[in-house]
């Protein structure tokens, strides 16, 4: 599925999204200031969680609490050198917790993410306008 948007229809991509996701983790793909964490913002948002998410940069994950009691952890792994350090953040624990995860940077970890997931490819059109890639 491919979806187009910029920051005026976000909060409709971000409903497509979810309507369409059928996992809980996602992987969101992309060059440095393509959106990924201004579309999880949005994502948390449509999600119901009440405070606005930021990017854990330097803490690897944040966790919020959406409106329906779940948890949701946002992680950033674009500091991640090593898988270890992704072992020593208890990531194994997170991502199989039926939780909402959404991990900026995935590649970095391939091997550790599971096979079910939402992969999110961003791209930046030429008319600054952006492009999601979904695949389930």
């Amino acid at each position: 599925m491919e979806l187009q948007y910029t920051l005026d229809n976000l909060t409709e991509t971000a409903q497509e999204i979810l309507k369409n996701a059928k996992h809980k983790t996602f992987l969101f793909y992309g060059e440095m200031g393509m959106g990924k964490t201004t579309l999880i913002k949005q994502l948390a948002k449509e999600l119901g969680v009440k405070e606005e998410a930021s990017s854990p940069t330097f803490s690897l994950v944040n966790e919020y609490i959406t409106k329906n009691k779940e948890s949701l952890f946002h992680f950033d792994f674009y500091r991640i050198n090593h898988e270890e350090e992704a072992y020593d953040i208890g990531l194994e624990e997170y991502l199989y917790s039926d939780s909402w995860c959404f991990i900026e940077w995935p590649s970095v970890l391939e091997n550790l993410l599971p096979l079910e997931s939402v992969k999110l490819h961003i791209t930046k059109n030429e008319d600054n306008s952006r492009s999601i890639q979904l695949e389930n």
